[in-house]
This record gives structure tokens, C-alpha cells and sequence, in this order.
């Protein structure tokens, strides 16, 4: 009897030809990109460094696309960008201590937003690991102990065979739900050192599937069908496993009015009937999703954001589907179901029954008309019309990518993303700089579409020197910088605590005129001219700035009373 596991591979008469003759002059990096082309990457983002330059040189004899950044975080945004808008695991190539930790604050937005990073770092000569003080350039004690509580895995490699393996292992570890940033490090003498194994050509890293389980969902069908007032609230993991159109069937099976993350964005059409798009700091939503007698959550763990800073009280049974184990039951208890949103909601679609409810549709209208009043009480006819001003100018189906800035917490709740995967921001984590970088990315993994970032003053200074990146590759980005002379919202929250803000105003330069600097057109715009400017800006090939002065006020919170 022959089992899966006696099954051998023959190699065939030309790999065993190769793998008697390999191609001279190779050396460890040879090993990390041959991997990484026989795993199916494309394209690699970083930064060079003393210790890396095995891997760098390797570049040149490989197929790979490089896209080289100018700050290691950038390179890490860019990365976390390429893996949402594509799904697969972004290389980000990083040399030891200062380029490697540098890179801390993108793998942080990465692991909180699910992004899948395979972070490739240089380490120290294999006899300086250990802890030992050996006096290194770049030398830590421990230096994967930095990035441990970071990203979903870490693995040390400390000889050339173990590289395609420990390579592979993470990158299985990126994308197995829930997706995440993974590290790997190499020791510099192993890079560098000439190896005389064979290409690397058959690699297997198939993330495995996180199936649900069914006694779960069969209750969880039962409980949904026999709802008088479902509701769903639909988050992140839904784009992720790019379940959004199984989430559309099960809430018109069920009649069940939806309600969309700030990360979940574009995981349910903003204009349906059921939909209550993502006013998710509104008493008004939140009284309503209280009022569900069975809540389905899905791909969202209900933390601060989607909770209304932890204001919701659900009164019904709660049912929560979520990759990641850590955020079951994490704040509110439920009927917790550990699966992949798309095979979980698979499953509830076998079993659910039609759930007829003619007045679901009447009462997101009226929430979102309760919702609307609440905003047009408060005289931000500005903010709404700059927004509105963004919205005609993208394209649909344009991705966008959001800084933390006043305009982008006005977009979490107030902007159409008009697709699905095509809104994103840094609001997993809560970085500054991360719109610019993040945009590239984006662009260098879909070329065919302009890409748009959006950023205050205070956060486009985070990731200017990109705008030398953008130039250099040709991304057909458009970089929107609101200009209030400061930290906006840090401003408007001392304010609001305090009485008056401190360190927060900021000189700041010509944004214009630093972008032409670059070679980058430049154009300085009003509340008025903006769509013209941005539609014009969108539709012209390669990178452009537009500047906009304008000082945004945020509407209203709620949690607070």
C-alpha cells in the first residue's frame, strides 16, 4: 500500500542536470531570491545596508522587480500596501539593527491590519549570535526579540540550507489567515559566502485553511434565520479573504442590515438598501446594532474603533467569525466561530434559510437620515464638500490610501470606497506617513489604475523624501497634502481637554515647490478648484502633488455623553 506521505518527487533529466551544474558565482542572497521567485513573488521592496549586500547583489542575477525606498518604514508601508491590494506575501528586504528597526512601525500597521510582509533582515555574522558583545556594526543582543511581539513569526537562519526552508515557512505563516507581517533574518557570513548548492526551483509554501466548524455554524444558521432583527457588522477579514460577495447573498437571504469597519470598508455596496455604510462613531448606528437581537460579526475583532470607543453594548446574541483567535470573544462574549470569513460565510449560505423582513430597508433609512441631521446640525459644509470633492475625483475602482489626518477620519465614516479593496488607511495601528509609501506600493502593484494618498501637513513630512521614489519608478500616484499648519487632530483634541494645544503647530515648507524640486508637478489648490485639480492631476501619468490649505474640523463624537 502506497501512502501520501512514501509519495517521492523524481526529479527530471534537466533539474538533475542542474542541480549537478549550478550557475558559478552565486552566493546565499542567490538562495533568498530564488526562493522567493520559485514561491511566485514578483516584486521586492527595501532598502540596502552593509550587512544585506549579498541579497542586493543577488537582485541583479534574478527575474524580481525591485522598488527601492528611501526610509525602511516607507519600504514597509509600500510592502503592507502591495500584499492588501494583491493578497500575496510583499518581500521587504532590510539590513541589521538601525534599517531593521526602523521598519518596526510599518510591520505594527501591518500585523494590526492582516497585511501579509515577508520581512527579510541581515543579521551579524553567524559568530556574533547568541547574545554575546562581540562589537558588530548594527550588533543587538537579541535582535528577532525586537520584532517578536510585532509580527506573527520570526526565523533565524544559520546556514544556507536552511534558507528556502525558513523562507518558505514564513511565507506559509504571511498568508495563512489571519494574514500578517512575518520576520526572517540572516546572518551577513551566510549571505556572502559563495554556496555550491542547487537553483532553487521546487518550492510547496500553501497556507493552510482555516475551516470553520460545523456544529458552530449550523447554530449560528439557525440563530440567523430565526431572527427577528438581525444585523451584521462586517469587517476587514471579509475583504481579506475577498468574501464580499457571499456577504451580499447571506444579508439579502437574511433580510439583515450591514454595517461596515473602518477596515472593512468596500466588504458590503455602500448604496444597497441594507447598507448602513460605516457611520460606526454615531450613537445612532451603534443604538441600532444594540438593538439587534442576533449580531453577526464578521472578520472584525470590535475594538476601539468599531465599537464607538467601546460604547457598544450589544443587548441580543452576538456571533462573531474571526481568524484570529486572540480577538474571539476579546470584548463582548458570542457564539465565537475560528474560521476564514469567506469558508464561514460558505457555510452559513448552505444552511440559512430566507428570512423575509419588508421594513429592513426602511430602517437603515432612517438611520442614516438620523445620522445625516446629526452632521448637517453642526455647520461642516466644508469638510463634506471637500470630501465630496475626492469622491468625483477618483475613479471608481481607484485605490486610496488615507494618513491619519482629519480628512481620513472623515472618509472612515462619511466615504463611498466604490469597490471592493480599494479604501485603505493606517487606522489598524495609527502611524503617521503612511498614505504616501503605502500608495506606492499600491502602484507598483497595479500600474493600470491612478493611485490616490492622502495626508495633513504633518504626516506628508513623514514620507516626503519619497516623493525622489515616486519620481525615480514613475508610480502613478496622486499625493493629496491638506495643509492646516500642524497636527490637526492633536490640535482639536488638546483643545477640546485642555483649553489649548501645545506642540502642535509646525513650519513647514512649499510643499509646491519642494515637489517640482523633485520633479514632481506640483499645483496649489482651493476648496473650490480641488476636483478640477485632483480629476486633472488622476489622469496624467506618473506622480503628482496637490496642495490643498484648509483647516478641517471633525464632526462631533458621541461616546463622550
Amino acid at each position: 500500500m502506497t501512502h501520501d506521505h512514501d509519495l517521492v518527487l523524481r526529479p527530471s533529466a534537466a533539474q538533475t542536470e542542474a542541480a549537478l551544474n549550478p550557475p558559478p558565482g552565486r552566493n546565499g542572497g542567490d538562495l533568498v531570491v530564488e526562493t522567493l521567485s520559485g514561491l511566485g513573488a514578483t516584486t521586492v521592496f527595501g532598502l540596502p545596508g552593509q550587512h544585506a549586500l549579498g541579497m542586493f547583489d543577488a537582485l541583479r542575477r534574478s527575474s524580481l522587480r525591485y522598488i527601492g525606498l528611501r526610509v525602511e518604514n516607507n519600504a514597509g508601508f509600500a510592502a503592507d500596501a502591495y500584499g492588501r491590494i494583491t493578497g500575496e506575501a510583499a518581500p521587504l528586504l532590510l539590513s541589521t539593527g538601525p534599517g531593521a528597526l526602523t521598519s518596526l512601525a510599518a510591520l505594527q500597521e501591518a500585523r494590526a491590519a492582516s497585511a501579509p510582509v515577508l520581512a527579510i533582515s541581515s543579521q551579524v555574522p553567524t559568530a556574533g549570535l547568541g547574545g554575546g558583545r562581540h562589537g558588530y556594526l548594527h550588533e543587538l543582543p537579541d535582535q528577532q526579540a525586537s520584532f517578536r511581539g510585532v509580527v506573527k513569526s520570526v526565523h533565524t537562519v544559520r546556514t544556507q540550507s536552511q534558507i528556502p526552508s525558513a523562507i518558505a515557512a514564513a511565507w506559509e505563516s504571511a498568508l495563512t489567515a489571519p494574514h500578517g507581517p512575518v520576520w526572517v533574518e540572516i546572518p551577513q557570513d551566510v549571505l556572502l559566502a559563495e554556496t555550491h548548492l542547487p537553483q532553487v526551483t521546487a518550492m510547496d509554501a500553501t497556507p493552510e485553511d482555516l475551516v470553520p466548524r460545523p456544529e458552530l455554524t449550523a447554530l449560528a444558521a439557525h440563530l440567523l434565520s430565526s431572527a427577528a432583527r438581525p444585523a451584521i457588522i462586517a469587517g476587514g477579514g471579509v475583504v481579506r479573504s475577498d468574501a464580499s460577495g457571499k456577504l451580499k447573498s447571506l444579508a439579502e437571504r437574511l433580510n439583515a442590515p450591514v454595517v461596515t469597519t473602518f477596515g472593512g470598508k468596500g466588504a458590503f455596496p455602500w448604496t444597497h438598501p441594507l447598507s448602513l455604510q460605516s457611520w460606526l462613531e454615531d450613537r445612532h448606528t451603534t443604538d441600532f446594532l444594540e438593538d439587534a437581537d442576533v449580531l453577526l460579526v464578521v472578520g472584525s475583532g470590535l475594538g476601539e474603533l468599531s465599537s464607538n470607543y467601546h460604547t457598544f453594548k450589544p443587548r441580543g446574541r452576538v456571533i462573531q467569525i474571526e481568524a484570529d483567535l486572540g480577538k474571539l470573544e476579546s470584548n463582548h462574549p458570542a457564539l465565537g466561530i475560528h474560521a476564514d470569513a469567506r469558508l464561514a460565510l460558505s457555510a452559513l449560505l448552505e444552511t440559512v434559510g430566507e428570512r423575509p423582513d419588508p421594513s429592513a430597508a426602511e430602517r437603515v433609512s432612517a438611520v442614516l437620515a438620523r445620522v445625516a441631521e446629526r452632521i448637517a446640525a453642526q455647520e461642516l459644509t466644508l469638510e463634506q464638500d471637500v470630501l465630496a470633492s475626492v469622491r468625483r475625483a477618483l475613479p471608481a475602482g481607484s485605490p486610496s490610501f488615507w494618513d491619519m489626518t482629519i480628512l481620513a477620519y472623515w472618509a472612515w465614516s462619511a466615504f463611498d470606497p466604490r469597490g471592493k479593496n480599494t479604501m485603505h488607511s493606517a487606522q489598524g495601528a495609527g502611524g503617521l506617513g503612511y498614505g504616501f509609501p503605502a500608495a506606492l506600493g499600491a502602484a507598483a502593484a497595479d500600474p493600470t489604475r491612478p493611485v490616490l494618498a492622502v495626508s495633513g501637513d504633518g504626516g506628508a513630512l513623514y514620507s516626503i523624501a519619497e516623493l525622489a521614489t515616486a519620481r525615480q519608478y514613475g508610480l502613478n500616484v496622486t499625493w493629496l497634502i491638506v495643509d492646516d499648519g500642524g497636527y490637526g487632530i492633536l490640535r482639536e483634541y488638546m483643545t477640546d481637554a485642555f483649553g489649548q494645544a501645545t506642540a502642535t503647530e509646525l513650519a513647514r515648507p512649499d510643499y509646491v515647490a519642494l515637489a517640482e524640486s523633485f520633479g514632481v508637478p506640483g499645483v496649489l489648490t482651493t476648496p473650490g478648484t480641488l476636483e478640477e485639480d485632483l480629476t486633472r492631476a488622476l489622469a496624467a501619468p506618473g506622480p503628482s502633488v496637490v496642495v490643498l490649505p484648509a483647516l478641517l474640523r471633525m464632526f462631533e463624537a458621541t461616546h463622550l455623553g
